[in-house]
């Protein structure tokens, strides 16, 4: 490698955005200053206004708390913490039928949540759809654009 090349290549790094969407494990991660119940209701008016079903809103921070206090875990995971499956019948049909194993991204899920000591910042977390993927799969596309755009909306409430 040039110097030259080595020297671009430590620019770009030092020009990269501190924090982005993209969380290690796999996850699209945004976050704002609102409350999650804002956010919620944000996340659900966004989902029936684009004719989506909700299937079930999963207290996942109550869940947490609760069975961590049955393990003997004192330290909470999250302030609160909700999950939205939904689905959308047009776009679950053509990835399943583009590759059948896309079964394991129905229902969509968008998860909503607070860290303990910050209730004031709401995360808004989706699955990350790769990106090679989303170049070779046009309903791959839509998918990531419509997980984004939810997650976005929820926040923006």
């Amino acid at each position: 490698m040039s110097r030259i090349t080595r020297a671009l290549c430590a620019l770009a790094l030092l020009c990269a955005p501190l924090s982005s969407p993209l969380a290690a494990g796999g996850a699209v991660v945004h976050q704002a200053e609102t409350s999650l119940e804002a956010a919620l209701d944000g996340l659900q008016a966004a989902i029936l206004e684009r004719g989506l079903y909700i299937n079930n809103v999963l207290d996942l921070g109550e869940m947490f708390a609760r069975t961590g206090a049955d393990l003997g875990f004192t330290e909470p995971v999250y302030g609160e913490a909700r999950s939205v499956e939904f689905c959308s019948a047009v776009l679950s049909r053509e990835m399943m039928r583009e590759d059948p194993t896309r079964i394991v991204n129905c229902p969509f899920v968008v998860s909503l949540y607070t860290l303990p000591g910050d209730p004031a910042t709401v995360h808004a977390a989706y699955r990350a759809v790769p990106a090679e993927l989303q170049v070779a799969s046009p309903v791959m596309r839509e998918v990531a654009e419509l997980l984004d755009a939810l997650a976005r909306a929820a926040l923006a409430w």
